[in-house]
């Protein structure tokens, strides 16, 4: 019984003098992989262990929270700045519809029309200006396929980006909750144990 109770004695100083030493230590290990996944493995790692849970050193946690904070800012920039470009390219989709419909509306009056077409004092022969006019609206058609097609690059960015977003926040909401799951366990651990020793010292 003695025997013990020395035994119990040393471990509580061993993992006194432990704590006290992880505080007082200076952080002087480098992580070499500067992504979230990266900074939280090498947290995991450099952590210690006890009774199955993991020590985190506190000022290592709290590079993994700025870390986290800085992505999620930096995601949200480029989201906001991608919903202003895919607003920006929706009014330009608008107004090129607008100069079609225009057009259209030209192309029609014009067919309706006798063979010369007087424009800006100018004749000219149906024929060619319809092949000018004709010209215009495929060239607007094309910068609006073309507008049209980044718009949709946009879209797929802004919604790649959301994603991304919703897995960090999951990603660490998870880690927090373990965190703290080990946390508590580990505290309710070590009552266990100074329980025991209480007992231990009252016999």
């Amino acid at each position: 019984m003695q025997k013990f109770k020395h035994i119990l004695y040393c471990l509580g100083a061993l993992l006194l003098l432990n704590a006290g030493f992880a505080h007082a230590q200076q952080d002087t290990s480098k992580n070499t992989d500067p992504s979230l996944n990266g900074q939280y493995q090498f947290m995991l790692k450099k952590s210690k262990s006890l009774y199955g849970a993991r020590l985190i050193n506190p000022s290592r946690l709290s590079a993994v929270w700025k870390s986290v904070n800085d992505t999620l800012r930096k995601e949200r920039k480029q989201l906001q700045e991608a919903r202003q470009q895919i607003k920006a390219q929706a009014d330009n989709i608008a107004s090129l519809k607008g100069e079609v419909t225009g057009k259209e509306s030209s192309l029609a009056s014009a067919t309706a029309s006798v063979n010369e077409i007087s424009f800006l004092g100018i004749s000219f022969n149906k024929g060619t200006y319809n092949t000018i006019v004709w010209a215009i609206i495929i060239i607007l058609a094309i910068a609006l396929a073309v507008v049209i097609l980044q718009t949709g690059k946009f879209r797929k960015e802004a919604t790649y980006r959301t994603q991304l977003y919703q897995e960090v926040a999951d990603e660490f909401q998870a880690h927090k909750v373990k965190a703290k799951d080990k946390e508590m366990r580990l505290a309710r651990e070590l009552q266990d144990e100074r329980n025991k020793w209480d007992d231990a010292g009252r016999r």
